[in-house]
């Protein structure tokens, strides 16, 4: 298995689909039922982008007619933007690093709506980027409906991202996530009224934020920092800390270099 921090070149994603393959090959056998839908997303595919500009066009489009704009967006997307993959393969390593439920590649590739939500935010972004805003507001509407994940377009988010279970996670637009951020359901990541500008959460590398907490306005929440189930952040957290509770508190120290990956719980 690749470690999230390792480089994704070319040649460590081309691993990764040959998995990809593998798997889709053993479940095609173990599971008939699903064997059309394995060779249409895996094993008819030529490359880990196809791959993954299929699943992201077939999860979100209702019928035909959104289907062909999807898929085409995706495939440029991917096309234009190296970026994309590595960060597709990193947190696709991501969640089979740190989830105890996950045990191979093809199970978020293909099943867990978190992994597949990062990804439609992903072509969101550079299309909003592309200043094509129409296309990637419908990319985000259409993600929220079919994963109850909305994360706005203009976030920015790195790469090395775990959305454990993802149901009602919000990300503001002003919002920035480092890299190996892991955050379960229920996080929100939100202004604190109705001021325009710079007025989400900033969120630095290797922090775990824990289901249903709500980090709120424009603070910043540091490197390596772990924040307790259900807490209400409404100030900055410096590196390396612990935080719980309502409003949220300091508890000391995060309890290892880097809590998302980690994953631990327990305060």
């Amino acid at each position: 298995m690749l470690k999230t921090e390792s480089k994704f070149s070319p040649s460590a994603i081309e691993l990764i689909w040959s998995e990809l393959n593998k798997e889709a090959k053993l479940w095609s056998i173990s599971e008939p039922a699903l064997e059309k839908l394995f060779q249409k997303t895996i094993l008819d595919q030529k490359s880990f982008k196809a791959g993954m500009t299929e699943v992201i066009a077939s999860e979100l489009s209702a019928d035909d007619k959104d289907y062909i704009p999807i898929h085409e967006a995706a495939s440029e997307a991917f096309n234009n933007d190296p970026f994309l993959e590595e960060a597709a393969a990193a947190d696709l390593c991501a969640t089979l690093e740190r989830d105890p439920a996950c045990h191979s590649y093809l199970k978020p590739f293909l099943f867990y709506k978190g992994y597949q939500a990062i990804q439609a935010y992903r072509l969101a972004n550079w299309l909003w980027h592309e200043g094509r805003k129409v296309l990637a507001e419908f990319v985000q509407g259409r993600a929220s409906k079919v994963f109850q994940v909305d994360i706005h377009p203009a976030a920015t988010i790195g790469k090395g991202i775990m959305v454990d279970h993802a149901t009602g996670v919000v990300v503001g637009e002003t919002a920035v996530l480092g890299n190996d951020v892991s955050l379960l359901h229920g996080v929100t990541l939100g202004g604190t009224g109705k001021e325009p500008g710079d007025r989400h959460p900033k969120i630095g590398s290797g922090t775990m934020i824990g289901a249903g907490a709500s980090i709120l306005g424009n603070i910043t929440i540091g490197k390596s920092c772990r924040i307790g189930a259900g807490s209400v952040v409404l100030k900055d957290v410096p590196d390396n800390t612990s935080v719980a509770g309502i409003p949220a508190k300091e508890l000391g120290e995060a309890g290892s270099e880097l809590p998302a990956k980690t994953m631990e719980q327990k305060f």
